[in-house]
């Protein structure tokens, strides 16, 4: 029976690393060759890993990070409010 796109999710991590075994890692470049999904999935991960690897920071304006602030805390108030019923 074939391996679903579900089936190689818990090893993407540990095949971006190249830390699994070369059977699965070429199961799983064959699988990501062949599903558009998946292959939007590992690119996807591989521009994050590369842009936290780069470790840039920008600041945010401040108007923005007003407003940013604002609304994290209006969703941590009402997360916390609803827990405590």
């Amino acid at each position: 029976m074939p391996k679903k796109c579900s089936d190689y999710i818990q090893d993407l991590n540990d095949y971006l690393d190249g830390e699994i075994s070369p059977e699965l890692c070429e199961e799983i470049d064959k699988h990501v060759g062949e599903c558009k999904n998946c292959r939007l999935m590992v690119d996807s991960m591989k521009m994050t890993v590369k842009l936290c690897r780069e470790g840039k920071s920008e600041e945010l304006p401040v108007q923005l990070q007003d407003k940013l602030t604002s609304l994290l805390k209006k969703r941590w108030d009402e997360k916390f409010k609803s827990s405590q019923k």
